[in-house]
């Protein structure tokens, strides 16, 4: 009895094995999306937006993290900033016209500075505009980076930017503070708001 019940059973599974079979046979199939193969698997290589923005921000904070150190820890003598003694070129200046003997004057360079941005309405952020540029180039409009070529009291990268403030940008404090106050406007709506974020990632 056990050995028939037994033989039933295989009977029965075989007879549904055989059916459903022929019924997938049967059944029309399309191939699985990209999207489909991939749900539910977790595959470290796929893309991941999120994770990917974290990545942006971590390494940006890195790099103002190693921009800060170089800084605090550079040799006796070297500085970030040199004040050159030729024109950089660019923007149509003629080298000609950038007076090797004449000196800048970063304190009549802040008194401009501080006229310039009063009459854009920042009085208040005086402050702000201050240590920026004082950070950047100590106000002088021959300071010149070592590494990045960026030029002027604003630190433009590249210097010829400027040239839109007037062509005489090389030389000109005025020219410069109009262009930098103009970018500050334009990217960071105040010279606070450059400030912080230079605070923040070690550059505007």
């Amino acid at each position: 009895m056990v050995i028939g019940l037994s033989l039933a059973v295989v009977a029965a599974l075989g007879v549904f094995t055989v059916k459903t079979m022929q019924e997938n046979e049967a059944a029309k199939s399309s191939a699985l999306t990209l999207e489909e193969l991939m749900r539910g698997v977790n595959d470290p290589f796929a893309p991941d937006p999120e994770t990917d923005a974290l990545k942006a921000v971590a390494a940006q904070a890195q790099r103002a993290h190693d921009i800060k150190k170089a800084r605090q820890a550079n040799a006796p003598g070297w500085d970030p900033v040199k004040i050159v003694k030729e024109a950089p070129g660019g923007g149509g200046f003629s080298p000609q016209a950038f007076p090797p003997g004449s000196k800048p004057d970063p304190g009549s360079n802040k008194a401009l500075g501080q006229k310039m941005a009063a009459a854009r309405g920042w009085s208040g952020e005086w402050g702000c505009l201050e240590k920026l540029w004082d950070k950047e180039s100590n106000w002088n409009e021959r300071a010149m980076n070592r590494s990045s070529g960026a030029y002027g009291i604003p630190q433009a990268l590249p210097g010829p930017k400027m040239a839109s403030a007037g062509s005489d940008w090389q030389v000109n404090p005025a020219t410069q503070i109009k262009w930098g106050l103009g970018y500050i406007a334009a990217r960071y709506k105040s010279p606070c708001g450059a400030w912080a974020h230079s605070q923040s990632v070690g550059w505007y």
